[in-house]
């Protein structure tokens, strides 16, 4: 995890928050790090987290993450984490035998061999992965997912996916009052319409939202993009405005910093 993030967020490991949905989206730029900054602070946690990753195979969230002094493979022995690694899972619905399933193996993604975009067999896996069980002490639970655009790409429709996310909320936040972190691609000028809707609709029912941008001057050696922090106070009682933050960040090997606008060090 990024200290300085956490010190923007208000957010430690050893105080994580409940009950909050946050939209990780970027435009122009990639906003994986945040993923994986997530990732690597809610298994600090000692939260149990599902992490549905569409985009990246094991193996690379895992190099990165031993890089920020976790190990993936250490917390799935252990069961802390469920991972579904989307690429595999792909192939064997394309390639693989329909027996595994009668065999006991779940198909989280069997909607991309069916005619319609239901995606109720990945919450089912969602929802089995993060239920709790005789002599479970994990002190929370969460859902991460990298990211929301995949599932777009694979045929299912809009709808089906703001269901699945609107289940996840109501499964995780609500009745677990455990985190379910989405990252998602898009800008204001993008040409899917269909992710933009998805995009645009997440925002309206975010708690949080991390929205990184790329540099609007181009390519810099010395910043590589902006990152905006919202938090959406209108959705808390009382109907307060919305805070925003804006910050420009510099990705290194093993940290990200961040600095006031126009103040990185290289400028100054």
């Amino acid at each position: 995890m990024f200290a300085e993030l956490n010190e923007l967020l208000n957010a430690s490991p050893q105080r994580p928050e409940q009950g909050k949905f946050t939209l990780l989206r970027d435009t122009r730029t990639d906003g994986s790090f945040l993923v994986h900054h997530f990732l690597s602070f809610y298994l600090r946690a000692g939260c149990k987290v599902c992490f549905v990753a569409l985009l990246q195979s094991f193996s690379h969230y895992n190099i990165v993450a031993q890089k920020l002094g976790v190990s993936l493979t250490a917390a799935k022995e252990r069961g802390q984490l469920v991972f579904l690694e989307g690429l595999a899972s792909c192939l064997d619905m394309l390639f693989g035998e329909e027996e595994e399933e009668q065999a006991g193996q779940p198909r989280p993604l069997r909607f991309i061999s069916e005619s319609t975009s239901d995606l109720r067999a990945l919450f089912d896996f969602v929802r089995t992965s993060l239920a709790p069980a005789a002599g479970d002490a994990w002190p929370g639970r969460v859902l991460l997912l990298d990211d929301l655009g995949v599932l777009l790409s694979l045929g299912a429709s809009p709808v089906a996916v703001l269901d699945f996310i609107h289940y996840c909320r109501v499964a995780v936040c609500s009745r677990l009052q455990g985190n379910v972190v989405v990252l998602a691609h898009g800008g204001e000028d993008s040409e899917d319409e269909e992710n933009e809707l998805v995009v645009t609709s997440l925002c309206h029912h975010s708690d949080l939202i991390l929205w990184a941008e790329g540099l609007a001057t181009g390519f810099c050696k010395d910043v590589h993009g902006q990152l905006k922090i919202i938090r959406r106070a209108s959705l808390q009682p009382g109907g307060e405005r919305d805070v925003l933050q804006t910050y420009q960040y510099k990705i290194q090997d093993k940290n990200v910093t961040f600095f006031a606008r126009g103040l990185s060090a290289a400028v100054l």
